[in-house]
């Protein structure tokens, strides 16, 4: 038990000298603009991307070992040791596991549901509604946004989940499809927000030379647009996948909150995020309970970078090809 403070202070340090470094090159760099070469400003900047990917590693390869040593029945959560070449390996599983699963799961099919319909709507509010339909959607997705997600719980319950008792044959209401569908509700403005700054942004000069070779409208949105805010848009993506991940009260409401990998659309589940919300007030400070909660959160902390992490790779990459 002595390894675990030991272990966890090491990667905090780690973590520390990864953020002090990131918030000098942005102070420095971003903000003052200090003058810097561009080949050593690549350098810092290499530099400081290692350091977070070292700190990432270091918190993705400990957390389990942690959570595994720390692991209580309250949680559901049991350390279970293997034996690989003679060395014992403390692995997470039990409700941990399942908290996991339904975060991906919910989140997944929130994606489903709100990538198609964000990028359709910014597709339509950017080439094709006319002045004042747009100024009436543009408000209406402002709207949107601004709802508590609390409110958004409170539909789940009231007007979601009785309409998939009735139609989806579900024996509850809140279940994952419900919380898949209020949190691609919920996602729906910030990728239509981000999306149609990005369209918006194409200049207009890549519309007309497509109309001259006789492109239509949906063409030019396809073929023109489309590759050319690539970037943009899978940076709304990903945004909507963070904010999936991160959602904790309508989660907590839609789903059920009970501590089970789901196997259906209609079982019910829960979320890292819902579980710390739902137990914390329970847990008395310093208690194996408590730990287990706080290392929950250090477990989405490392989930929430990896998506960031992966979605700054992905976006760079494709703007090097588009550069190319």
């Amino acid at each position: 038990m002595a390894l675990v403070p030991v272990l966890a202070l090491a990667v905090l340090a780690t973590v520390a000298v990864g953020a002090f470094a990131g918030l000098a090159y942005v102070i420095g760099i971003t903000l003052l603009g200090l003058e810097v070469e561009d080949e050593l400003r690549g350098r810092m900047f290499g530099l400081v991307q290692s350091l977070m990917r070292i700190d990432l590693l270091l918190v993705t390869a400990t957390t389990p070992f942690i959570a595994g040593v720390i692991g209580t029945r309250d949680l559901g959560v049991g350390p279970v040791e293997l034996s690989v070449n003679g060395v014992a390996v403390v692995l997470l599983v039990g409700g941990v596991l399942a908290m996991i699963v339904g975060n991906f799961a919910v989140a997944g099919l929130a994606m489903v549901i709100a990538i198609p319909l964000g990028l359709a709507a910014a597709v339509y509010i950017s080439e094709f509604a006319g002045p004042r339909a747009k100024e009436w959607l543009k408000v209406a997705i402002e709207v949107l946004a601004a709802i508590p997600s609390i409110v958004w719980g409170f539909i789940a319950i009231t007007m979601i989940g009785p309409v998939l008792i009735k139609y989806a044959g579900a024996t509850m209401g809140t279940n994952l499809l419900n919380g898949g569908i209020v949190l691609g509700l919920m996602s729906v403005p910030l990728i239509v927000s981000l999306a149609e700054d990005s369209l918006r942004a194409v200049p207009d000069n890549y519309r007309e030379a497509a109309m001259a070779l006789g492109a239509n409208r949906w063409e030019i949105v396809y073929r023109v647009l489309f590759p050319a805010a690539r970037s943009g848009l899978l940076a709304a993506c990903m945004l909507g996948v963070g904010r999936a991940i991160g959602e904790t009260m309508a989660v907590l409401l839609a789903t059920g909150n009970k501590n089970q990998i789901p196997h259906a659309l209609t079982d019910p589940m829960t979320t890292l995020t819902a579980t710390i919300a739902a137990e914390m007030g329970d847990a008395e400070a310093g208690s194996p309970h408590s730990q287990a909660l706080f290392t929950i959160g250090l477990l989405l902390l490392v989930i929430t970078c990896g998506i960031n992490l992966t979605a700054n790779l992905i976006i760079r990459g494709h703007k090097r090809k588009s550069a190319a």
